[in-house]
């Protein structure tokens, strides 16, 4: 008795039949390629996006800690009117904002509401606040943080977009590229209105300003 042979065991092909067998191969080629493509870009965004979020949390830290600063700089100005109920109103807001975020923020998945709600309070508390009433430091110190909240949200958000742009494509969807990761949100507050000083009517205008109409 022989051994069987490659002819026995596997039917002879037809060119078409080979043609198609290629054409399976490296269809089940292309798309391994573009899975592991994909999933290693889905990683990075994911790793984008958890970085964007700890930005995004570290710059609200720095707001809400400042925000106390600047209620205790208004309660120690007690010829200020009103200064000791905006100095209460605002410790208040702060440190509902602080609690409600600083947990949050870190945790993926965890839910963003109660954050934004505190955030957005805190946003209206500060841009009541009359700062000529604060030094000078402090005030430049409260821009700068506030810019930096400006900054931090709008690349988080970024990356929330580019990582559910990605993990919306049926590829990723079909075959689960995402694994058990759970899907980022957007982190939406209202952008605060940074403050600029009243300018003062006695001064000059600026050379160069409009006047009017000439000739």
């Amino acid at each position: 008795m022989t051994a069987p042979n490659l002819g026995t065991l596997v039917p002879a092909l037809t060119p078409t039949g080979w043609a198609i067998v290629v054409v399976a191969l490296l269809l089940v080629a292309v798309v391994t390629w573009i899975c592991v493509v994909r999933a290693r870009r889905l990683d990075r965004l994911h790793r984008r996006t958890d970085a964007a979020r700890a930005g995004l949390a570290d710059a609200l830290d720095r707001r809400g800690d400042l925000a106390l600063q600047v209620a205790d700089a208004l309660a120690a100005a007690p010829a200020v009117p009103g200064a000791a109920s905006d100095a209460a109103v605002l410790r208040s807001a702060a440190h509902d904002a602080l609690d409600a975020c600083r947990a949050a923020l870190r945790c993926a998945g965890a839910g963003l509401d109660p954050c934004e709600a505190a955030e957005n309070t805190l946003t209206r508390r500060l841009a009541a606040l009359d700062r000529r009433a604060l030094a000078p430091g402090l005030v430049a110190e409260l821009g700068d943080v506030e810019q930096s909240v400006v900054i931090a949200r709008r690349v988080h958000n970024d990356a929330v977009r580019d990582t559910l742009d990605l993990r919306s494509r049926r590829l990723v969807r079909w075959l689960r590229l995402a694994g058990t990761a759970p899907p980022p949100v957007y982190f939406e507050i209202a952008d605060p209105q940074l403050w600029r000083p009243a300018p003062d009517p006695s001064a000059p205008a600026a050379a160069g300003t409009a006047t009017g109409p000439t000739g």
